[in-house]
């Protein structure tokens, strides 16, 4: 799980893992948030409307949901089931909320923690990125605080610094070799998790 606050780069470490062809399948999350200019359906997110994911959700067919900024958010169940059964690494980008309720389903799972290196460069990437409105800025700002308080949820932190990115990258290509070389690896088991 790759996780971290708002303007973290979380997207962007991972967008570059792609470009580098990273050996791993790219879990690509659902939203029933209207897409960013930007935004490719299928690629950033899969969206959806309220009533798909809710259907979703009511089947168990999520591995984790949540609202956040007041829209639902979720991991669909069986694109990883596909990949931990191929044998294939997984890397999943959620918010704060959605690692610790994986956390408490999926202890085994490796969690990342991907942050800028201080409050002040997290503030202008969110200013830079020109995407929220003053208020909903204080709100990520004021969430992103809360969330350094759930650094403890995680195995690992990655500092994704300016112009730096593919330091980050490296780092998390090294977390997935790590976790391989474990005596005793920890593979998921999707089928015990909670509906």
């Amino acid at each position: 799980m790759v996780s971290g606050p708002s303007g973290a780069g979380k997207d962007t470490v991972l967008n570059r893992m792609k470009e580098r062809n990273v050996s791993a399948d790219f879990i690509v999350t659902l939203t029933t948030r209207p897409p960013r200019s930007y935004e490719v359906d299928g690629v950033n997110y899969h969206f959806v409307d309220e009533s798909a994911f809710m259907n979703l959700k009511e089947s168990g067919d999520l591995l984790e949901y949540a609202l956040v900024y007041g829209n639902w958010y979720g991991v669909p169940k069986k694109p990883i089931e596909q990949s931990v059964e191929a044998g294939r690494d997984v890397i999943i980008k959620v918010d704060i909320q959605g690692a610790a309720s994986i956390k408490k389903n999926l202890p085994e799972a490796c969690f990342v923690f991907v942050t800028p290196p201080d409050a002040s460069s997290l503030s202008g990437r969110l200013k830079k990125r020109n995407t929220e409105t003053a208020c909903d800025l204080d709100l990520r700002l004021k969430t992103a605080a809360e969330e350094f308080e759930q650094l403890h949820l995680f195995d690992y932190i990655v500092l994704n610094c300016d112009g730096e990115v593919d330091v980050a990258v490296e780092d998390v290509i090294s977390i997935i070799r790590s976790e391989k070389l474990k005596v005793h690896p920890t593979i998921p088991d999707l089928k015990n998790v909670p509906q």
